[in-house]
């Protein structure tokens, strides 16, 4: 113990002593030079503490995940500070060629913005980014008439075929409803709740745990069996491995519990589509269990996006619904395989028809005959057993080979006053006959639904616009004939979209209406006023230039430590929503902290200098631009480098806080523009008040 002791002591002793060493030779270096720890004291410390954890890493108990993670870190830390290091020193200089060449300068960020706003016109729109749940909602259904045997067969075969799949953990099906009215789901559409596998196998704290491998990359098994490694070894067939029979080491490799072909949870969905192909059974739209609760709360519809419709004959709802599933399929970014509209008449009905003269020709009643019928085909309850706390009932039922079908039905006698019993043939007509299978309404409308789904890299709001033009085209030239007392309305999350564009279009101009006069009250000029607020215009078009780089696969593809950019950012095409506006509302606030600080500045610099030619004006600039120019890149580095964690962020909820920050991000990375804009515009005012004067 003593030696062990001995030995972290030491480790630590040496850490200590060539820390203070360092600190030693940058105190020497200060007083020899008599100048302040410049970007090389920032460098050597740097490489002395890298050196130091290098040497020291294992005996500390620092994994090298940990080490790999935290030179990543130091990498992106002090890169960012090298790169403001030589922007300072060079700022000067840039601002002297700034206020020399006004109108070419200017030109740079009214490029931007243009270039931001077009962005913004053609980026697509949806209401917010789908939240991944880590499980998976299947709502097929079968045709009407499919009877009650049917529908469990093809409800057990469902949960067979994706249990097959190597990614699922369970699967639970479910069909038919409660008896609730707020369930109103009939015995042809199927639940199938589906959980996958995560991606890396986890530990009891549910966070990726690395195992022991071997020289070859294989995981050794604690029976002393290797097995081949899914993440980096294709065409292997994953085998059954529990995380109890792998060795836990912090310096091996994370086992991945999905196949080398399977890269997100929507390969893992076109796996579950394409093995529940079975006749009679439709396809459904990619769905999550909380997401359809919700979307069926509101619209009723067990699909994010859909169309319904409404009128007085089911019949006709249900023709004008097919002739818009027809349609639907050529729509642009529409998938082709979830598109479909409800099967409302077609579910077979027994219909018993009592012939009024042929009972009165035997002296039967109406109710006698449908007294007989209860018993005999539904059942009466006489009495009740009990059995302890325990009450059932005793129901008088025919056997079922006596009622299966209308030829047994005809065989039930239905007793006569005076006179032997009569077969029911002889008194009612027995048929099949076709109706609806479920009965709903809205607005004392009937309704039915035609429910669809979107491509992959398509944005619900540019499919439902592409979908709403065309069906318009098709009725503008016949193709397409709207029966009288129909009509039409796309539903789902469109609906949440339109509403939450119209909350935005108060909020966001309110805001920076907010922002303005805050901007007016500490500086009570207008125009200097305008100059801090086209920082916002700029950090606005920074934003979107982000997302538009976010969208485009050449964008930072490439691998540091083996790790590629994009997927550590998680790079894809970003749709404006929600929450990608509520990200520009709080950029908005932050992007004027530079300009206001910089504004200030050079108001206290003129008051104080007074200038009266020009070159004493850019004098001014120059003083009071050197003077906050590191306070200013403070400001945005600590933005910068918070947002950075948000942006590789891969737990719940890190779908809708990614397009939160990516606007913040690009947006203050853009508006360091805005120190040489704001100066410029202030030398701009200050030349043409000086002009006026002489004049």
């Amino acid at each position: 113990m003593l030696g062990i002791a001995a030995i972290i002591y030491g480790y630590w002793l040496g850490i200590i002593l060539v820390a203070f060493g360092v600190i030693a030779l940058l105190n020497l270096q200060n007083k020899i030079s008599g100048k302040q720890a410049n970007l090389a004291n920032i460098i050597v410390s740097a490489s002395a503490i890298v050196f130091l954890l290098a040497e020291y890493w294992r005996p500390l108990g620092v994994t090298e995940s940990f080490f790999l993670n935290l030179i990543f870190v130091a990498i992106i830390c002090f890169g960012l500070l090298g790169v403001f290091s030589l922007f300072i020193k060079y700022y000067t200089r840039i601002l002297r060629w700034c206020l020399d060449n006004k109108l070419l300068f200017l030109s740079i960020p009214t490029a931007i913005v243009i270039a931001g706003f077009f962005i913004m016109k053609n980026a697509g729109k949806e209401f917010m980014p789908s939240l991944n749940e880590g499980s998976f909602l299947l709502m097929p259904t079968s045709m009407p008439h499919s009877g009650v045997e049917e529908n469990k067969r093809v409800l057990q075969q469902l949960d067979m075929a994706v249990a097959s799949i190597p990614e699922i953990k369970t699967v639970v099906g479910k069909a038919g409803r409660t008896e609730s009215a707020l369930d109103p789901a009939p015995l042809s559409m199927y639940e199938n709740i589906i959980q996958y596998k995560s991606e890396y196998m986890l530990n009891d704290k549910g966070e990726r745990q690395r195992y022991k491998v071997n020289e070859d990359g294989l995981f050794e098994l604690k029976n002393g069996r290797f097995i081949a490694n899914p993440n980096n070894t294709e065409n292997v067939s994953l085998s059954a491995v529990e995380r109890s029979q792998l060795i836990e080491n912090n310096d091996g490799e994370f086992y991945r519990n999905w196949r080398p072909e399977i890269q997100s949870p929507d390969d893992i969905w076109n796996d579950i589509i394409k093995v529940t192909k079975l006749p009679g059974v439709t396809s459904a739209p990619k769905l999550q269990p909380i997401e359809t609760r919700l979307v069926m709360l509101q619209t009723g519809m067990r699909a994010p996006m859909g169309i319904k419709i409404k009128g007085q004959d089911l019949k006709e709802i249900e023709a004008f619904g097919m002739k818009l599933e027809t349609i639907l399929k050529e729509v642009e970014g529409v998938k082709d395989e979830a598109v479909f509209a409800d099967r409302i008449v077609g579910k077979p009905y027994l219909l018993i028809d009592i012939d009024r003269e042929k009972i009165a020709r035997y002296g039967v009643s109406i109710e006698e005959v449908q007294n007989v019928l209860k018993v005999a085909v539904g059942g009466m309850s006489l009495t009740q057993t009990v059995e302890g706390r325990e009450r059932y009932g005793v129901r008088v039922r025919y056997p079922r080979e006596l009622r299966a079908n209308p030829t047994d039905l005809e065989q039930i006698y239905v007793p006569v006053e005076k006179g032997s019993p009569v077969p029911l043939s002889e008194l009612a007509t027995i048929r099949y006959e076709q109706g609806p299978q479920v009965i709903k309404s809205e607005d004392t409308f009937l309704v039915g639904y035609v429910l669809f789904d979107k491509m992959d890299g398509y944005a619900e709001v540019n499919v439902v616009e592409n979908a709403q033009a065309i069906i318009q085209s098709k009725i503008d030239s016949g193709e397409l004939i709207v029966p009288k007392g129909i009509n039409y309305q796309f539903t789902g999350s469109y609906e949440n979209q339109l509403r939450a564009e119209k909350t935005l279009s108060v909020v966001v101009p309110l805001a920076l209406v907010i922002i303005f006069l805050i901007l007016y009250f500490q500086f009570r000029s207008v125009s200097t006023s305008l100059m801090v607020f086209t920082g916002i215009a700029v950090a606005f078009a920074g934003g979107f230039l982000m997302i538009w780089l976010y969208g485009q696969s050449w964008f930072l593809n490439f691998s540091v430590f083996g790790e590629n950019l994009r997927d550590l950012f998680q790079m894809h095409t970003i749709n404006l929503s929600v929450a990608v506006w509520v990200g520009f509302i709080a950029l908005f606030g932050i992007a004027t902290d530079d300009g206001v600080v910089m504004a200030t500045y050079l108001t206290q610099t003129f008051n104080r200098n007074s200038p009266e030619t020009k070159k004493e004006i850019r004098a001014s600039i120059v003083e009071a631009g050197e003077k906050r120019i590191r306070p200013c890149l403070m400001t945005t580095a600590t933005t910068i480098l918070a947002l950075l964690p948000v942006l590789t962020s891969t737990g719940r909820g890190s779908d809708i806080m990614i397009p939160m920050a990516i606007p913040s991000f690009g947006g203050m990375l853009i508006a360091l523009i805005t120190l040489f804009v704001v100066p410029v515009l202030y030398s701009w005012k200050a030349e043409v008040q000086l002009k006026r004067a002489s004049k």
